[in-house]
């Protein structure tokens, strides 16, 4: 009787152990059929800390507004390893000089500004305006604000009042008004411009008649009502 009581006894200590092991046995079993999942990390250099819309906004420097700019998107990247401004769906920027008097505008379809070295980059269809009138367009531009110089190595296509000026290479101060071409290819009275474009248009204008006409004849003629044949065939 006492041997049964015993075995009893230890039957029922021993079953908490049991309980604990088949516990941890499933938790095992439950971690292995777990599948897990890893998120790539973020790469900073792609994904803008700030981003703004229709931007319309003066931007001082040394205490006096510079600047204003005109952008459908602004993107800045402050967490990279050289921080960016980025524009890519175009910007204007007018330039003012410390009596808020307008000293430039620059307009292109896509920018960079590097704001640790005060760099831009200017890409697409870039048209610059100066005091003078005179306009300068070029595919790339890099406007360094540290030494106060805008330079390019496209090709440049100047217009003043009286001339053209065109070349590989460019160096201006930052307000357009002393510079010089690097390589010039052209000096072009405007008069003489003038005329080369039009006869450049007349061009256009008449391949395009000769098109339409070519383009007329290969189409069958319409039927002449009955009435109109005679007066057709007079003329």
């Amino acid at each position: 009787m006492s041997q049964g009581v015993s075995k009893n006894i230890r039957s029922l200590r021993t079953l908490p152990v049991v309980a604990v092991c088949v516990a941890f046995m499933c938790v095992l079993a439950a971690c292995e059929e777990e599948k897990h999942t890893y998120v790539a990390n973020v790469d900073i250099s792609r994904t803008p800390t700030m981003v703004t819309v229709d931007v319309k906004t003066l931007i001082s420097d040394s205490g006096y507004t510079r600047y204003n700019i005109v952008t459908p998107l602004w993107e800045m990247y402050d967490e990279v390893d050289t921080p960016y401004w980025r524009f890519p769906m175009g910007l204007e920027l007018e330039q003012f000089d410390k009596a808020m008097r307008p000293d430039a505008n620059i307009r292109c379809d896509s920018a960079v500004y590097f704001s640790q070295q005060r760099l831009w980059r200017l890409d697409g269809n870039v048209v610059m305006v100066n005091t003078a009138r005179d306009s300068f367009l070029t595919q790339q531009l890099f406007w360094d604000q540290l030494k106060s110089k805008i330079y390019s190595d496209s090709f440049i296509h100047i217009v003043k009042q009286n001339h053209i000026i065109e070349g590989y290479g460019f160096e201006s101060n930052q307000n357009m008004t002393a510079y010089s071409v690097n390589r010039p290819t052209a000096i072009i009275p405007v008069d003489q411009a003038m005329q080369k474009n039009r006869e450049h248009n007349e061009a256009e204008m008449n391949t395009d008649s000769i098109n339409a006409v070519e383009a007329t004849t290969d189409r069958p003629a319409a039927p002449v009502p009955a009435s109109r044949r005679n007066a057709f065939t007079i003329l």
